[in-house]
């Protein structure tokens, strides 16, 4: 069972256009009988079920619009239709209700203007004048009203700019002030903040971007702000494509990870910066088909072909309070190119494998110092601001092979996402990890960040990239008496070695675990005694793999001053723990820390001051 889209080969954009028809297929089952809802699931999210209803109407047309829009056919359009039509009808029991609380259908009024935008012909061109006003009048409800100063923001433009396309009624100047706001989000190499004072992650690649090009494409009399959104994101192309390996997996960080293959929509999106601009088309084109491979190879669809909510299977475990079971829809947004003619060089270029990309590169904007190795990529985070999202921007790495697991909710050391990262506890059960609350920085080479699990504990760490180890460098400073553990990487096991068949080695001051892959990390530079462990984390915690063993150091602290290292390492594919008998070197020294590379070269010296 499953969707025959694993079969796709999605080379050619006639693969591509019969791949959404093969993702929009299982839909068809779920559809109300007046086909204003799409409901996939029975799941809760914190919206009422009826919203989720909406979801998986609107956010299939991210899909529908674009197949239509270059051509491709589709035979529901008439369902849909009718869908608008009595979805915005206040007398029809499917009606989606008003707009203009600032709730989630403000998310999914942007997927239809986006669909009125493109494909007028099918969704509003049919319509007679009351319904047309019955859309008018919902999609512009929310004018006015209070949203998310955030991406949200986008939503509402796409509403109105929508309705401008068709020559209906609509909010300018609310267009101006959000488009306006939406701007001073901008940073360096553009990359975008999603809010003040917000974190940085993929939705400045599956949101403002892919949604300014789209402006872009859409706006007639704004070609000053298009340009500015279309220079932004060639910008944003030299450094988004380092969190990319080879194959096309990307480094899963940050929330809203059911989107998916949303990671390719930026990629896709490009397509409508215009066939003359001068980029590498066949490589773009390459990072866009190999992420929507790699996704489709991936156990994330239902015995029915709809998809599930998770990460790389499903999971509700690692999910948000807004995931219903229709939002992984917004994935469809990938599929923005197919807008794009046939003879646009982004159909047109061969595809191209990725170029050889520096080793180590930082993104300053987002405050992540990116790794690569031949078949891994690894993500070393500075400063964050996401204090409801715990474990999944906090973590001092990130890894596109292993993952990372999230907090259980529940007591114990397998529960509290120990994998690639510090915790701290009083009594052995309840552990604290790295808050979202940091000071922190990513400079020469080094990811630096200050936190207090409590409020008599601060914990300074300094991670530092060498060859493929990281040392983390830890100064603790406790008014209490502590315990610590420490994670590496979370080893992916299979049900059969899951819990007491996974070899392991426990030596002295190191812990690994090696099945398939390598993970381990060892004390290093002297320092407290620590007790090395193997953990195994809560089934379904990690984002990546529904079983998971994590080596672990735990040390324990009387109230005091202290400093310590740890060198860990994650290598995929290789069993074997000899690529671990070289190790860094850590040596404690006035200025600092001197670390080595394991053969005796220097290869920096790291102060233990916070910048």
């Amino acid at each position: 069972m499953g969707n025959p889209v694993t079969e796709n080969p999605l080379e050619t954009r006639s693969d591509v256009q019969r791949a959404v028809r093969q993702l929009v297929a299982p839909l068809e089952a779920h559809h109300s009988p007046g086909g204003a809802l799409v409901r996939v699931g029975a799941a809760g999210a914190s919206f009422p079920n009826h919203e989720a209803g909406i979801e998986g109407y609107a956010r299939s047309l991210w899909g529908l619009a674009t197949l239509a829009a270059g051509g491709g056919e589709f035979d529901g359009w008439e369902r849909y239709r009718a869908g608008l039509v009595n979805g915005t009808d206040p007398d029809h029991p499917e009606y989606w209700g008003t707009i203009a609380d600032g709730r989630q259908k403000v998310v999914e009024g942007s997927c239809l203007g986006m669909a009125l935008g493109l494909v007028p012909e099918r969704l509003w061109e049919p319509l007679d004048e009351a319904e047309r006003e019955r859309v008018q009048t919902w999609l512009t409800a929310a004018n006015g009203e209070w949203i998310p100063d955030n991406n949200w923001r986008f939503f509402r433009v796409l509403a109105n700019v929508g309705l401008s396309s068709v020559g209906a009624s609509f909010d300018r100047q609310q267009v101006a002030t959000d488009l306006d706001r939406l701007e001073t989000f901008a940073l360096e190499n553009g990359w975008y903040a999603d809010g003040p004072d917000a974190p940085v992650d993929y939705y400045c690649a599956w949101t403002m971007h892919v949604e300014g090009l789209l402006y872009a494409w859409l706006a007639e009399d704004d070609a000053e702000r298009a340009a500015r959104f279309r220079r932004r994101a060639v910008e944003f192309a030299s450094e988004y494509r380092h969190l990319f390996e080879p194959s096309g997996r990307a480094v899963p960080y940050g929330r809203s990870l059911t989107y998916r293959f949303a990671q390719a929509a930026f990629w896709g999106a490009l397509a409508l910066v215009g066939r003359d601009a001068d980029l590498p088309w066949g490589e773009i084109r390459g990072l866009w088909l190999r992420n929507l491979r790699w996704w489709f190879d991936q156990p994330i669809f239902a015995a029915d072909g709809t998809l599930t909510v998770g990460y790389r299977y499903p999971s509700q475990k690692m999910t948000e309070r807004y995931n219903s079971p229709s939002s992984p829809y917004w994935a469809f947004r990938a599929f923005l190119p197919l807008i794009a003619d046939a003879d646009h060089p982004f159909w047109t270029a061969e595809e191209r494998p990725l170029p050889e990309l520096d080793r180590q590169r930082p993104i300053e904007a987002a405050d992540l110092l990116v790794r690569r190795g031949p078949d891994h990529v690894v993500a070393f985070t500075g400063d964050t601001a996401t204090p409801r999202y715990r474990n999944k921007y906090d973590k001092f790495a990130y890894s596109s092979h292993f993952g990372f697991g999230v907090d259980d909710g529940i007591a114990g050391l397998d529960a509290c996402g120990i994998d690639s990262t510090l915790v701290v506890s009083t009594d052995g059960e309840h552990f604290r990890g790295r808050t979202a609350d940091l000071d922190g920085s990513v400079d020469d080479g080094v990811a630096a960040s200050t936190w207090d699990p409590f409020d008599d504990v601060t914990v300074r760490t300094k991670v530092l990239p060498v060859g493929p180890w990281h040392v983390r460098i830890h100064q603790l400073e406790a008014a209490r008496a502590i315990e610590t553990a420490e994670g590496g990487f979370a080893l992916p096991t299979t049900e059969e070695r899951y819990a007491d068949d996974v070899r392991e080695t426990t030596e002295g001051q190191m812990a690994a675990v090696s099945f398939e892959d390598f993970s381990g990390l060892r004390a290093v530079g002297g320092g407290n005694r620590c007790e090395p462990a193997v953990t195994t984390p809560v089934p379904n915690t990690n984002v990546q793999h529904p079983r998971t063993a994590v080596p672990v150091l735990s040390r324990s602290f009387e109230p005091g001053s202290y400093r310590f290292a740890s060198a860990v390492l994650g290598v995929p594919g290789t069993a074997s723990p000899t690529a671990w008998t070289e190790p860094p070197t850590v040596e404690w020294t006035w200025s600092g820390v001197t670390v080595g590379d394991g053969e005796g070269e220097t290869v920096q010296t790291v102060s233990l001051e916070q910048k």
